[in-house]
């Protein structure tokens, strides 16, 4: 595939998408958030692929939103933002970025190098892993510049603790989160060397990818089912997800595994 904002290349079962504008810290612009939008949706029926991984070009930034510098367009080349006076109707800048936005139920991980902040929590929001370098620095300046953080919000109350949020996102540009501290509170799970971090999500991408894909989707489904619905309403649809996620065939080479005895070898962490 031909990008303009993007970097799209697959190896094996793994979909590697670098967000390629590091002159401009990898912010989005208009054309940026279409592709991207082009690339989750098409990989929901592409079934050589299994697992994507999403990165930066680049040593400075995954991604530092929106390009405030470029008028950012929806796909009638229309501003983003409120179409009329009314403040009821109003058009997301960041909602076409995501992976979950874009329906696309297929494990993604985000492999953070240096700067991510703003409307990179869209991003990060709807990934299922982390993965960062140790350059990897986390903060959100919009009300520094007196913009209200809402979307960026919420999507971080669901992968932080809320105090930790708050903090974050009144304190602006004042304060960085260091990919150690991300480590710690559970938005980062594993903190790697720059020069490590295309090879640690790789091991991970490659190990699920690895694993039969409904029963990884079906138990992706049940996952963020639990996040977002209340405890009884999820476990409701559990025996949905359970259903829907069992290749009867993949169930019996599981248990033909199981009875060899084979075992990878697996790695501590």
């Amino acid at each position: 595939m031909d990008y303009e904002t993007l970097i799209y290349e697959e190896r094996d079962a793994v979909a590697w998408v670098t967000l390629n504008r590091p002159d401009k810290l990898n912010a989005f612009n208009g054309v940026m958030m279409q592709e991207l939008s082009d690339v989750w949706r098409s990989l929901r029926g592409n079934d050589a692929i299994r697992v994507a991984v999403l990165t930066g070009a680049g040593e400075k930034a995954f991604c530092t939103g929106i390009d405030r510098m470029e008028a950012v367009t929806d796909r009638d080349d229309k501003p983003v933002g409120s179409p009329g006076e009314s403040p009821f109707m109003f058009d997301d800048p960041g909602e076409r970025v995501g992976p979950k936005t874009n329906d696309l139920w297929k494990p993604v991980i985000a492999a953070v190098n240096g700067i991510a902040c703003g409307g990179a929590f869209y991003m990060l929001g709807e990934v299922d892993i982390v993965i960062a370098s140790e350059n990897a620095t986390f903060f959100d300046p919009h009300v520094t510049y007196g913009m209200t953080s809402s979307f960026e919000s919420m999507h971080m109350v669901y992968k932080m603790p809320f105090g930790e949020v708050v903090r974050m996102q009144l304190l602006g540009n004042d304060e960085r989160m260091s990919a150690k501290r991300a480590y710690e509170i559970g938005l980062v799970s594993e903190v790697v060397p720059l020069e490590q971090l295309p090879e640690a999500a790789g091991w991970v991408a490659e190990r699920i990818a690895e694993k039969p894909p409904l029963a990884v989707q079906g138990t992706l489904r049940a996952l963020w089912a639990a996040r977002d619905l209340p405890r009884s309403q999820a476990l409701e649809l559990g025996y949905t997800f359970v259903k829907m996620g069992t290749n009867q065939e993949s169930l019996r080479e599981g248990q033909r595994s199981f009875e060899r005895g084979d075992r990878p070898k697996w790695r501590l962490r």
